[in-house]
């Protein structure tokens, strides 16, 4: 999986690396880079290419002068809006190359009017801090309202390299199609607002050497976090073989929820999966006759693999069956009302951190919210840190999702996942990923390679259903299930190994 780094650990690879370079290396490096990610992105002929270069104040400035001037030797027309800013010496050499270059350095209100091919944004990097207002704020809303591509250098300017969050409640940001991150990949890029911001990503390591960067405690979801959990199904198998998945919910009015997540863990290879109902059993689910209803009370939930939750209700009664299943030394999968619950009462929450099994909660940020007693907002700015603080609290997996949806280890290991997309905004698709998870568990997958692949395969599921024109709008969850089945498929026959 591709490593994830902080800005303080960028900093840090920044300044042990600079140590060992000429002064200015990193900038000019980081402007050729740049100047060559920019040419990839124009239409036609660099001479016929108009680019317009935003220079901010800091070094992020500095790097899109280097690159400035890259282009215009290049070719390109290159207007630059140049701000004043810092005597660092290498900013400094920056801005007299550029000057020397055939560039053009043009005003604010040169801007307007002007048919650009492309737009490199150099406002503001990674060391923001205040909110982005005032001119510059109207000088992002007029980049944001153009229709050509947009770099944004090491970060689109306005936003946290860390939260992905817009920097300040009334801040703003730039809305690239493109970022060219330095260095290593930063997390902000790929969760919150990071995934509308920063368009596509890539990384230019600058050529610093390995032994500058520390061992990464984040990184970004792929196959081969989880690939090698996945197996080959032998011939001589049968369906115990596969384990059992057992859905708790279904209150009355609620039978929806644990339907949605026993197709999602049948379709998913789960051997057997039972719906088990707090209120009334449905004789059985006439679209999906292989699921087994059965009511709750008396089930044995030491069986297999539990999904509690979905459409489980916020009852005393609810809470007893949740006990029940918190008490089994089987795999357990928390999500929807199984979480309210917890929530809501320390009871549930103690005996939760007593497990022995492997333990994955699935919370939306309101569900995380009402976990860490705490406001939507406060989880939403910093997603990262939410989702540790969950996972250590109730020593569990913790599957926060969103988009970039953060998974979370009681050790403080964090991913980030990558797929996915706004088709997923609708009623149910929480439900089928709880039952995704239930059935990697109940083929054995270790509880870590389960959440990220069934989070990996929920999400590409939704991609490959919007690259085929069922969504984003109207994707319903229960279009889900079969291209998860898809997936799933594809992923064992590529990278699964034999039992």
């Amino acid at each position: 999986m591709q490593p994830l780094y902080t800005v303080a650990q960028i900093r840090q690879i920044e300044t042990e690396s600079a140590r060992r370079l000429p002064e200015g290396a990193l900038m000019q490096r980081a402007g050729q880079a740049s100047a060559n990610a920019a040419l990839d992105l124009l239409p036609f002929a660099t001479s016929r290419a108009s680019v317009l270069v935003l220079a901010g104040p800091g070094n992020n400035g500095g790097d899109a002068l280097e690159a400035a001037a890259h282009l215009a030797h290049a070719g390109a027309q290159v207007a630059v809006v140049y701000f004043e800013g810092g005597s660092a010496p290498e900013r400094v050499r920056a801005a007299e190359r550029a000057h020397a270059s055939p560039a053009r350095f043009v005003a604010e209100d040169a801007i307007a009017g002007v048919e650009w091919h492309l737009v490199i944004d150099g406002l503001f990097g990674i060391g923001l801090t205040r909110p982005i207002t005032g001119p510059f704020a109207a000088l992002v809303a007029a980049l944001n309202a153009l229709t050509c591509p947009i770099l944004a250098l090491d970060v689109p300017s306005g936003l946290d390299a860390d939260t992905g969050c817009i920097v300040g409640p009334a801040g703003c940001a730039v809305r690239a199609t493109h970022t060219l991150t330095f260095i290593g990949d930063k997390p902000g890029l790929h969760t919150c607002d990071g995934r509308d911001h920063a368009g596509t990503v890539n990384v230019a390591h600058l050529d610093i050497d390995a032994a500058h960067y520390p061992a990464a405690t984040i990184h970004l979801n792929g196959v081969d976090g989880f690939a090698q959990a996945a197996v080959a199904r032998p011939q001589n198998s049968h369906k115990g073989s596969y384990g059992i998945v057992s859905v708790l919910g279904g209150a009355p009015g609620m039978t929806g929820a644990p339907i949605l997540a026993g197709r999602a863990a049948l379709h998913a290879g789960a051997g057997r999966v039972f719906l088990c109902f707090a209120g009334p059993a449905l004789q059985c689910d006439p679209g999906q006759p292989e699921l087994m209803c059965r009511a709750a009370h008396g089930f044995d939930f030491a069986t297999g693999v539990t999904v509690a939750g979905p459409g489980l209700g916020g009852s005393d009664e609810a809470a007893h069956l949740l006990e029940q299943a918190i008490a089994s030394p089987q795999p357990l999968v928390v999500d929807a009302d199984g979480l309210n619950l917890v929530a809501a009462r320390s009871g549930l929450a103690a005996r939760l951190r007593g497990r022995k099994a492997a333990t994955l909660l699935t919370p939306h940020p309101l569900e995380a919210a009402r976990l860490l007693a705490t406001s939507i907002g406060a989880i939403q700015r910093d997603r990262l840190d939410s989702a540790r603080r969950l996972a250590a609290a109730l020593h569990a997996i913790v599957v926060l999702k969103g988009t970039g949806t953060v998974i979370a280890a009681p050790g403080g290991a964090i991913v980030i996942n990558p797929t996915g997309n706004p088709a997923l905004a609708t009623a149910g698709t929480g439900d089928v990923l709880a039952g995704l998870c239930g059935a990697l568990l109940a083929q054995g997958w270790p509880g870590w390679e389960a959440a990220l692949g069934a989070v990996w395969l929920h999400g590409m599921a939704a991609d490959v259903l919007v690259a085929d024109g069922i969504g984003p709008v109207g994707l319903t969850a229960g279009e889900l299930v079969p291209a998860i089945r898809t997936a799933l498929n594809r992923l064992v026959a590529r990278h699964g190994r034999r039992a």
